[in-house]
């Protein structure tokens, strides 16, 4: 139990290197074995990964489970959770199993798939844990080399397009969070995430290049960090490589980088942004609130355009995102409440809808909007899960999607008025994109010779949808289940952020009153 994080995250890497060395052969046989040790190792990380839930203690608003020991070149290994991230952890490990599930037709170059996926959640659970800034650095960017190789490999016709933009626009806002972390090594003398975000980085304005800095050294860290973890979300308008990404991954590279890939930016906004440069997020809250209203509104008016599904639900992942950061930077409790819990009923409902979209694409091999229609009258099922996800996606009351949605706007009216009232515009245009999608494919009759022949969902396909369905029911009716464990670790960060505001205002007006 004293290294049950470290289990839990190498488990998968281990999965991955056993079939690297140990499964020959791309026969039949040899893809079915890759696909169960896979699918066993996802399941037995998420059982491990119970432990961590079922040990941790909420009233706690530290780090609990902490591992520690020397690592390379005088670095430390140090892992840990609390309420912010064990459920992040917890949700890439429930995901995982039904990402693997869902790539049980794939039969190119099977073993590398699993491998790529296996190795992807290794990566993403030390995003999650990783307490040490350049441990965090190095899962947080080693997470690309999966993915662009998924998408790069597996993905559609113009995969090396998608798969490069993604690499490169990700890949080049984290070198300035790099250039961040040497400065806050230098400056702070360690690379502890606990004990950083408890240093105090100068805020005291000044000019550089004849520009004045308000909020000092700290504006110009969250500045860095911020175009690492805006373009990780995506932010609008840093949102232009995740539309071409979505089209081009192929179902299960969808499902993860919607669902969990994600939330690395509203993580990062949550760990470092907030405790550790408060005063230069305060200085720069109400431009975020602005351009995060902006993603939703501008983003659903784009959404409502589109003629391929999975465009149009990559487009609305980013106007989803658009609460998450509003939430977070509203800085009050049921904002930030209300965008962990987004970022959480998010997973479930984004996962639902890209696998909605390969279960039809397995059998019609396209996405255009326009290739189907009545699809209600040949698959009942599949009809009716489209449309509770759907509904979900929206925010009906009695769903994840509503609770997160409803939390994020309060805090946002605590903040800003004005921000909430552009941003509710938003519930009423998600209703229409995925009304407008629903409607196109599965309701009206059945005239397209093509579909009269396609079959409903398989049982195995059922199976992938019944846990998705279940957590998004259970939180939408039990939200404290996600609520009371976040909410002391929310409000310790909410109480050292706003506790950093005055005593920095004192600290520059000393320091302008002695020039």
């Amino acid at each position: 139990m004293n290294n049950l994080l470290s289990i839990i995250t190498f488990l998968p890497l281990v999965a991955a290197a056993i079939l690297a060395l140990f499964l020959r052969g791309d026969d039949p046989a040899a893809q079915r074995n890759a696909k169960w040790l896979a699918l066993a190792a996802t399941v037995a990380t998420f059982l491990i990964s119970l432990g961590v839930l079922f040990g941790f203690d909420p009233s706690d608003t530290g780090f609990q489970m902490v591992e520690e020991g020397s690592w390379l070149m005088g670095l430390t290994y140090k892992m840990g959770v609390d309420g912010i991230s064990v459920l992040f952890v917890m949700l890439t490990t429930f995901l995982m199993p039904i990402t693997i599930a869902a790539c049980w037709n794939v039969t190119t170059r099977v073993k590398e798939y699993m491998i790529a996926f296996l190795v992807l959640e290794t990566l993403m659970l030390g995003v999650f844990m990783a307490l040490d800034l350049v441990l965090f650095y190095v899962f947080f960017e080693a997470g690309l080399i999966p993915m662009f190789l998924i998408i790069g490999i597996w993905g559609g016709k113009d995969r090396i397009y998608a798969a490069f933009k993604f690499f490169l626009y990700t890949f080049l806002g984290s070198v300035l969070m790099l250039v961040a972390m040497v400065y806050m090594y230098t400056e702070a003398g360690t690379t502890d995430i606990p004990t950083l975000m408890n240093h105090a980085f100068g805020s005291e304005t000044f000019r550089l290049l004849g520009i004045q800095i308000m909020g000092g050294a700290q504006t110009l860290l969250f500045l860095a960090f911020f175009a690492s973890f805006a373009v990780k979300m995506p932010m609008w308008p840093f949102h232009t490589w995740l539309p071409d990404a979505h089209v081009q991954a192929p179902t299960a590279g969808s499902v993860v980088l919607a669902a969990i890939l994600l939330k690395l930016g509203g993580y990062g906004f949550l760990r470092f942004s907030l405790p550790m440069f408060p005063v230069g997020a305060h200085e720069l809250t109400t431009f975020i609130l602005w351009i995060s209203v902006i993603a939703i509104v501008y983003t659903s008016f784009v959404a409502l355009v589109q003629k391929d599904m999975k465009k149009l639900i990559a487009y609305s992942s980013v106007a989803h995102m658009g609460y998450v950061t509003a939430g977070i930077f509203a800085a009050n409790q049921q904002g930030v409440d209300g965008a962990i819990f987004q970022m959480l009923s998010h997973g479930f409902i984004s996962g639902a809808l890209f696998l909605c979209v390969g279960v039809i694409y397995d059998r019609m091999h396209t996405r255009e909007i326009d290739a189907y229609g009545g699809l209600v009258n040949r698959m009942p099922a599949y009809a009716l899960v489209f449309m509770f996800f759907t509904m979900a996606n929206v925010g009906l009351p009695g769903t994840s999607g509503f609770v997160g949605e409803f939390l994020t706007l309060v805090g946002m009216f605590q903040a800003n008025t004005w921000v909430a009232l552009v941003a509710t515009t938003g519930v009423i245009l998600s209703a229409a994109y995925a009304l407008w999608l629903y409607r196109r494919v599965v309701m009206g009759e059945l005239i397209k010779e093509s579909l009269k022949a396609i079959t409903d969902m398989t049982a195995r396909e059922k199976w992938i949808f019944a846990p998705l369905i279940a957590m998004t029911l259970l939180l939408g009716v039990y939200p404290s289940l996600v609520l009371d464990i976040i909410g002391p670790s929310v409000e310790n960060l909410l109480n050292q952020y706003h506790a950093a505001l005055p005593a920095a205002d004192a600290a520059m007006d000393v320091a302008t009153a002695s020039q």
